[in-house]
């Protein structure tokens, strides 16, 4: 076997990505045994772990606000608060002396009240009425309320001595004047309010009223989508992707895949259709229109993630558009399409977030590493989108969509969580492209390899050369056990998985120029190997 990792000495574990759609696929590390497309690795705490992507059948249901306080005014006692001028020997309202039963009830003229005990006092026969005392600010001699009914009994007298806070009229005429003043400005205000209420109400009665459910409904829309537009994309695209759905004695599982043949070839994940070929499962092939045929497996490579399928009594089948991978620029618009949660024909869109990211996804059985020479998009990718195509603004497809980023819970013994945090991978399609027609011709892949087991470095500055194969592709050109390859091209390699992925995004037969450690540069013609497919 080629481009083995063993580990470095103090090298931390590695971090894995996984394939996102239902198969059993595995990342490096993990049993031999297949698993079912249910199962989901546990992981450590505190570690970023990958998700077995394409989602299985029974999606996790989705899992949403308040008052208003109001203030009320404070007592507005000081209007009218004092004894009105010409009245016997009145105090402030709430001063010293004050007597509250004086206060005018309801239907009580002032100097109105009842005595103490109900009835009429037996003191105080009626004198000149309403004649103010002899003083300023004393009590006239004839001048005290009668013992008419309501009239005050032999306690509580207006203007008994003893009776603190008398003030002069002055003083409470000037606060009288004030609090009418005040109460102008309100009454003011309010007249004004209402003046203005009146006026627009007058307005708005003249004014015509126009309803939207009143209008008609508009025509449908026949115009063709704008060109470059993520409509037109979806557009051209949702009649060739197709939902594969996947059945094995291991559970069941769903991803997605596109037409590339008009007779029914479709071009999906290895990890998606894994399942149904090692567990004697069966694929359906669901297509937009909701035609649902048998389909069967042309051939699969673990090493890359590609697999071929063919939809089964069909003909005349919309095909895609190929682009061309190697012509991506970051930033660069892009929409992905397939069949999240079972959710067929759905289309989101991003950019290109990144390229040549070196993605591990899944394996046969645990044992065969996928490294992918990943485009990074943050279109959202979730379970069930693997083998569904990345598409460009012209409609070509440019990836097949594999894997997602998925962070750790960081609870032990929780599962992390299972959907699209904005960071997704797809295998280029220049890559896919010569793995599948392969595939086609001889139902199997080659793959790409340089003839040398290699290793992380400390502090990640190359990918270290552990072994050399006799007669490989390395030996070949120079290469020797304890060198740093530290480029390829002009591609900086900083990790083994990062040279293995520039190696993979080659073809069999190509020159590349290697630099080893700092200046020392090695031409390399890439080897092949077949694949062996379990």
């Amino acid at each position: 076997m080629t481009e083995n990792h063993p580990a470095a000495p103090g090298d931390e574990p590695e971090r894995h990505q996984q394939p996102v759609d239902g198969g059993t696929g595995q990342s490096a590390g993990n049993s031999p045994e297949p698993v079912s497309p249910w199962a989901r690795p546990q992981p450590a705490a505190g570690e970023h772990q990958p998700f077995l992507g394409s989602h299985q059948s029974g999606p996790a249901e989705p899992a949403g606000p308040t008052g208003h306080g109001a203030t009320t005014p404070a007592g507005a006692t000081a209007v009218g608060a004092g004894q009105v001028s010409g009245q016997p020997g009145g105090t402030l309202a709430g001063g010293p002396g004050y007597d509250p039963s004086a206060v005018p009830g309801p239907g009580q003229q002032p100097g109105q009240q009842q005595s103490q005990y109900g009835q009429p006092g037996q003191y105080g026969q009626p004198g000149e009425p309403g004649q103010p005392g002899a003083q300023p600010g004393q009590p006239g001699h004839p001048g005290q309320p009668g013992a008419q009914p309501g009239q005050p009994g032999l306690f509580g007298q207006p203007g008994m001595p003893g009776f603190a806070g008398h003030r002069p009229r002055g003083r409470g005429r000037g606060r009288i004047v004030a609090g009418v003043a005040v109460l102008t400005l309100l009454v003011g205000g309010v007249a004004g309010g209402i003046g203005g209420y009146v006026g627009y109400q007058a307005a708005s009665d003249n004014q015509s009223v126009s309803n939207a459910l009143s209008q008609p409904t508009s025509g449908k829309q026949t115009a063709n989508a704008p060109a470059g537009s993520v409509q037109a994309v979806a557009q051209k695209l949702l009649p060739s992707v197709v939902q594969l759905q996947v059945t094995s004695r291991t559970g069941s599982g769903e991803g997605s895949g596109f037409v590339i043949s008009s007779d029914g070839q479709i071009v999906t994940n290895n990890h998606v259709v894994e399942s149904a070929a090692t567990g004697g499962g069966e694929i359906k092939a669901v297509f937009q229109d909701g035609t649902s045929v048998p389909a069967t497996i042309v051939g699969r490579d673990p090493t890359s993630d590609v697999a071929v399928v063919k939809a089964q009594n069909v003909s005349n089948l919309p095909v895609v558009e190929l682009g061309n991978s190697d012509n991506l620029q970051v930033g660069e618009g892009l929409v992905a399409i397939g069949s999240p949660y079972e959710l067929t024909g759905t289309v989101t869109s991003g950019i290109v977030s990144s390229l040549h990211r070196p993605v591990r996804a899944g394996g046969e059985s645990g044992d065969q590493t996928t490294v992918l020479d990943a485009i990074q998009t943050d279109a959202a990718i979730n379970p069930g989108n693997s083998g569904g195509p990345l598409v460009n603004m012209q409609g070509q497809v440019i990836g097949i969509n594999s894997a997602i980023y998925t962070p750790s819970s960081g609870m032990p013994g929780q599962e992390a969580q299972g959907g699209s945090v904005g960071i997704g991978f797809a295998i280029p399609i220049n890559q896919a492209r010569r793995t599948a027609q392969e595939i086609i011709d001889t139902g199997k892949a080659t793959q790409t390899v340089l003839g040398v087991s290699v290793r992380d470095t400390q502090g990640n500055s190359g990918a270290e050369i552990v072994d050399v194969s006799s007669g490989g592709a390395g030996e070949k050109a120079g290469i020797k056990a304890g060198d740093v390859i530290t480029k390829v091209d002009d591609r900086r390699i900083d990790s083994a998985d990062a040279l293995i992925a520039a190696v993979r995004s080659h073809a069999p037969g190509d020159k590349v120029k290697m630099t080893i450690g700092t200046n020392r540069t090695v031409e390399v013609t890439l080897g092949s190997q077949p694949v062996t497919v379990k």
